[in-house]
C-alpha cells in the first residue's frame, strides 16, 4: 500500500537513489504486533521437569485455594463468565496460559474475585497464588525477566514538533499541519497505532521541505531585513501608531538599529480605512529619518485602500529614528465618519552590496566554518563533515559510511546545478534525512556482546538515550546524551542525567503529554458542554446569578465556559501533577490532599469566595476542611467535565474512569441490547428522575448489576459536581445524594470520605495503576502479562519509599522493559547495517 506512493514522492525529491523505498517497506512490515497472551513457541508436549514441578505445585497449593474461594462461581457445576477451574485438567490448560491467569491475577488483586460477601483469601494464600501465576501460569523465569516486545515506533505529532524544534530551531505547528495520531491504551504515542499512510507520508515530506527552507540558510551570507509594524511606532503620550484619525495631528516614531552601513531599500506599507460613504477628509503624511524628511504624500478618502512605497536610502551603522507626521488638511467639522490612516509595516532591506551582508542567521548551527571551500575535493569533504553531524543527530546514532556517501552524492547533484549554493544543496540532503523512515521511526538495536543464544539483551546506549529523551522530553536526545552513549557511559550516569533532564524546561512535555491524556485534561479544550441545560437541572439560568458570600456554587457570572476558563482547567491538572513530581511528593496526594492549584480565573469559575485568589498565575492554595472539593485529581473541573455528557453528569463514565485509571480494575464492555439511561427514564412518568434513580433501575437487570455495582458508587460519589465540574447541592429540585458503599465493602458519605478510603485502603491498587500507566507511556506499548514482575517491583519500591514520585520514575527507567529488549537473532551489527539502503 505504501510503496507506489513512496516511490513517486521520493522520485520527485530526488531520493529514490537513496533506496528509501526498501526501508519504509521493512518498517511497515515489522510493525505487526505480537498477539497479547500468545504462548511461547516452545511446546509443552513431553513435559519437562520445570513444567511437571509447576503442575504439581498447582495441584498442591493453588487448586485448594481456588476450590475454597472460587468454586462457588467457577466450579462444582457453576461456570460464570465461561470459566470453571475444576475443568482445567491438562497441563496445556493450566501452564503457560497467560490470558486466563492475568484475568485471575487482576480480579483477585482488585478484590473483585471472590465477591466481598464470600470468604476472602488470606495474605499468605494470595501471595502463593500470585507467585504461582507469574512463574507457572505465565511461564516467566524470575531470574531472566522478559522485557517484552518492541514494535518500531513512529514519532507522533508532539514528538515530531519537538524534535524539529531541537534539531533545526524551527517552530513547526504539527497539530495544525499533520493529521491527528490514533490513540491506544489511552495514549497517542503507542507504536501499534502509529501507522504511516501514503497521505501522512506526503505530509511528512512537505513538512521536511518546509522546515529545512525555514531553518537552514541557503547562503553563508544574508541580507538584513529589519521590520516594524504599526504598533511599534508610538507617540509621546504613549499611543500606538497603528491607527491614526485624519482629523488629529499625530507624530509617531520608531528606532531601527542598522547592523552595517550601506544602501538599504526602505519599504513602507500603509493603508487607509474609511467607511462606505466618501469622507472629505485629507491628510498629509511626512516620513523623516533622524529629523530629516525624505518622503511626503497626501491621502484622501478610500474604503480599505492599501499603498506601498519603496525608495533607497544610505545608512550608517547604528540607531536611526523614523517618524511619521500625520497632518489633517480638512477641518474636523467636515468629518462624516471614520477616516483612519494606518501604518501596516516598514522594512529596511540591505545593504545592497552583497559583500556587506552579514553571516546568515542560524548558520553556525549547521555549518561549522564561515564559508564552504571552493576546491571540489575540499568541498566534498566539508559536505561529509556537515551531513555526518546532522545525520547523527537526526537518526539519533552514528551512521555508516554508506549512508553518508549517498547523502553527499545527493547534495553534490544539487550543487552542480547552476544557481544553487553549497548551503542550498546541503539543505536538499537534509530534506532526505528528515523524510527518511530512519528519522520518522525510532529503530532500536541490541547492545554489543549478545550471542545467538541470548534471549533478552540490553538495548544499546543510543537506543537508551532515545527512550529516555522521548519519555521525559518528547524529543530527540541532546548532545550530552549522545556523547555519553558514544562513550558507553549513559547507563552508569542515569540518575544524574535524569535529574538534569527534569530540570530542563523541556521536561514540561512529560507533564503536559502524560497528564493531559491520563487525566483527560487536554480534552477540556474541546469537549461540548450545553450550559443552559446543565444549569437548568439545578434551577439556574445561563445568566448572572447572585450568591451569598462564601457559598459554594457556580460563579456569579458563569454563562459560558470560555476559552480562558478551559485553558485554566487544563493547566490546573498539569500544575498539580508537576508539583507532585518536582517536589517528589507521595503519589497518593494525586487522590487526596489538603491543597489545590488555583488562579483568579479558576477561583471565580469554581465559585470560591471573592478575592480568594488574584492574578493569572496558578499557585498552591491550602484547602479548607469545609471545602467539599478538596484536593486531588478526582474533583478537578477538567476531569469532571470530560467524564460527563454535554447536558448532564454521567456517574457511569466517571465511575468507569476511576476504575480504569485510578484503581486498575476496568469494567468489561456492556452486553449488547442493553437499554440506555434515557430509555430508562420512561419508567418513571411525570418527572425527570435523578441519575441515582436511573442507575438503581438499571441495576435491576442481572446483566448490568455486577459491573454497575463496581462503577456506580464511585460515579455517584461525584454527583455533587455538575457536568461543568461546579459544586451543587441540589439537582432537579432534589437534594444530591453522594453516599455509597464500594464493592469491597467500605461505606462513605461524600467524595472527601471516598478519597480518604481510596488513599488509605487501596494504595497498592493506586500505585500499581499509576505505575502501569507511566510504563505504558514510557514504552509506547500496552502492558502485558510479562510486565507484571517489573510493575510489582516498582510498586514495592514505592511502598518502601513513601510512595514518592522519584521511586516511580526511576523504577520505570531502571526497569527491565525500559532497559532491555528481546534479542533479534538475525540483526546485523550497526556498522554493517546501512540506515538508508540502496536499491541497486
Amino acid at each position: 500500500m505504501i510503496r507506489p506512493h513512496w516511490t513517486k514522492l521520493t522520485t520527485c525529491l530526488g531520493l529514490a537513489g537513496l533506496g528509501l523505498t526498501s526501508v519504509i517497506g521493512r518498517a511497515a512490515e515489522s510493525r505487526a504486533p505480537a498477539k497479547s497472551g500468545a504462548r511461547p513457541a516452545q511446546s509443552i508436549a513431553g513435559m519437562n521437569a520445570r513444567d511437571a514441578s509447576g503442575l504439581a505445585r498447582f495441584r498442591q497449593a493453588v487448586s485448594p485455594i481456588l476450590e475454597q474461594h472460587c468454586y462457588e462461581c467457577h466450579g462444582n457445576g457453576a461456570k460464570k463468565a465461561g470459566l470453571a477451574f475444576d475443568e482445567l485438567t491438562s497441563a496445556q490448560q493450566i501452564l503457560h496460559n497467560p490470558e486466563l491467569w492475568l484475568k485471575v491475577l487482576r480480579n483477585t488483586r482488585s478484590h473483585i474475585m471472590p465477591p466481598p460477601e464470600e470468604t476472602q483469601p488470606t495474605a499468605a494464600e494470595q501471595s502463593a497464588l500470585e507467585k504461582w501465576i507469574v512463574a507457572e501460569g505465565f511461564g516467566l523465569d524470575p531470574a531472566r525477566p522478559d522485557p517484552g516486545r518492541v514494535t518500531v515506533r513512529r514519532l507522533n505529532r508532539a514528538e515530531y514538533q519537538n524534535t524539529i524544534r531541537d534539531l533545526l530551531g524551527v517552530d513547526f505547528d504539527a497539530e495544525a499541519l499533520l493529521a491527528a495520531d490514533d490513540i491506544g491504551y489511552g495514549f497517542d504515542n503507542i507504536s501499534d497505532v502509529l501507522t504511516l499512510s501514503p497521505m501522512r507520508m506526503e505530509k511528512f515530506i512537505s513538512a521536511a521541505q518546509e522546515v529545512v527552507k525555514k531553518g537552514v540558510p541557503e547562503d553563508f551570507r544574508a541580507i538584513s531585513e529589519l521590520t516594524a509594524v504599526g504598533k511599534d511606532f508610538t507617540s509621546e503620550d504613549g499611543r500606538l501608531g497603528d491607527v491614526m484619525t485624519y482629523y488629529e495631528e499625530r507624530k509617531v516614531t520608531h528606532t531601527f538599529k542598522v547592523p552595517v552601513a550601506g544602501e538599504y531599500r526602505v519599504i513602507m506599507a500603509v493603508s487607509v480605512d474609511g467607511r462606505t460613504n466618501p469622507d472629505p477628509g485629507r491628510v498629509r503624511v511626512t516620513v523623516s529619518r533622524d529629523g530629516e524628511d525624505f518622503h511626503t504624500k497626501e491621502y484622501k478618502w478610500a474604503d480599505c485602500g492599501f499603498f506601498s512605497e519603496e525608495l533607497a536610502l544610505k545608512f550608517t551603522a547604528g540607531e536611526h529614528r523614523f517618524q511619521f507626521h500625520v497632518e489633517p488638511l480638512e477641518a474636523k467639522e467636515k468629518q462624516k465618519g471614520k477616516m483612519d490612516f494606518r501604518i501596516d509595516r516598514v522594512q529596511l532591506v540591505g545593504p545592497a552590496d552583497r559583500k556587506d551582508w552579514l553571516p546568515a542567521a542560524n548558520y553556525a548551527r549547521f555549518f561549522p566554518r564561515p564559508q564552504a571551500p571552493q576546491n571540489a575535493d575540499a568541498r566534498r569533504a566539508y559536505a561529509r563533515e556537515v551531513l555526518t553531524i546532522f545525520a547523527t543527530k537526526a537518526y539519533r546514532r552514528p551512521q555508516s559510511d554508506a549512508v553518508i556517501d549517498r547523502l553527499v552524492k545527493l547534495a553534490e547533484s544539487f550543487h552542480t546545478t547552476p544557481g544553487h549554493t553549497f548551503e542550498f544543496a546541503i539543505g536538499r540532503a537534509m530534506v532526505a534525512v528528515l523524510a527518511s523512515p530512519r528519522f520518522l521511526f525510532r529503530f532500536e538495536e541490541n547492545a554489543r556482546g549478545a550471542t545467538p543464544d541470548t534471549r533478552f539483551v540490553d538495548v544499546d546506549e543510543y537506543s537508551l538515550a532515545s527512550r529516555l529523551s522521548y519519555f521525559l522530553w518528547s524529543s530527540t536526545p541532546d548532545d550530552a546524551l549522545l556523547r555519553l552513549a558514544q562513550r558507553g557511559e549513559l547507563r552508569k550516569n542515569l540518575p544524574a542525567q535524569v535529574k538534569r533532564m527534569l530540570a530542563d524546561p523541556k521536561a514540561s512535555a512529560l507533564v503536559r503529554n502524560f497528564t493531559g491524556q491520563w487525566l483527560l485534561s487536554k480534552d477540556i479544550l474541546h469537549v461540548p458542554l450545553n450550559l443552559p441545560i446543565v444549569l437548568a437541572r439545578e434551577g439556574l439560568k445561563p445568566a448572572p446569578v447572585r450568591r451569598a458570600p462564601g457559598a459554594f456554587g457556580p460563579a456569579a457570572s458563569v454563562t459560558d465556559v470560555t476559552l480562558a476558563q478551559r485553558e485554566a482547567l487544563k493547566a490546573e491538572a498539569e500544575a498539580y501533577f508537576d508539583y507532585v513530581a518536582r517536589a517528589d511528593r507521595n503519589l497518593l496526594e494525586l487522590i487526596d490532599s489538603d491543597y489545590a492549584f488555583l488562579n483568579e480565573t479558576l477561583a471565580n469559575y469554581y465559585g470560591l469566595p471573592a478575592d480568594s485568589v488574584k492574578g493569572a498565575e496558578l499557585r498552591r492554595v491550602v484547602v479548607s476542611t469545609d471545602d467539599p472539593r478538596g484536593g486531588g485529581v478526582l474533583t478537578m473541573g477538567s476531569t469532571l467535565a470530560v467524564t460527563s455528557n454535554p447536558t448532564r453528569t454521567s456517574p457511569v463514565k466517571r465511575g468507569k474512569w476511576i476504575l480504569e485509571n485510578i484503581l486498575g480494575a476496568p469494567a468489561p464492555p456492556p452486553p449488547p441490547a442493553v437499554p440506555s439511561l434515557e430509555d430508562t427514564e420512561k419508567r418513571i412518568p411525570g418527572r425527570t428522575p435523578t441519575q441515582r434513580e436511573l442507575l438503581a433501575i438499571h441495576r435491576e437487570d442481572a446483566l448490568c448489576a455486577s459491573c454497575h455495582a463496581r462503577m456506580d458508587p464511585l460515579g455517584l460519589a461525584l454527583e455533587n459536581f455538575n457536568a461543568l465540574g461546579l459544586y451543587r447541592t441540589r439537582e432537579l429540585d432534589q437534594p444530591v445524594d453522594a453516599t455509597g458503599t464500594l464493592m469491597t465493602g467500605e461505606a462513605f458519605k461524600n467524595i472527601r470520605e471516598l478519597k480518604r478510603i481510596l488513599a488509605t485502603q487501596h494504595e497498592v491498587e493506586i500505585y500499581r495503576t499509576i505505575t502501569e500507566k507511566l510504563l505504558v507511556y514510557a514504552l509506547g506499548r500496552g502492558a502485558e502479562y510479562y510486565d507484571v514482575p517489573a510493575i510489582d517491583r516498582i510498586v514495592e519500591r514505592l511502598q518502601a519509599n513513601d510512595g514518592r514520585f522519584s521511586a516511580l520514575l526511576m523504577g520505570v527507567i531502571e526497569s527491565v522493559p525500559f532497559q532491555q529488549r528481546r534479542a533479534v537473532a538475525d540483526s546485523p551489527s550497526r556498522d554493517a547495517q546501512p540506515l538508508i539502503t540502496s536499491r541497486e
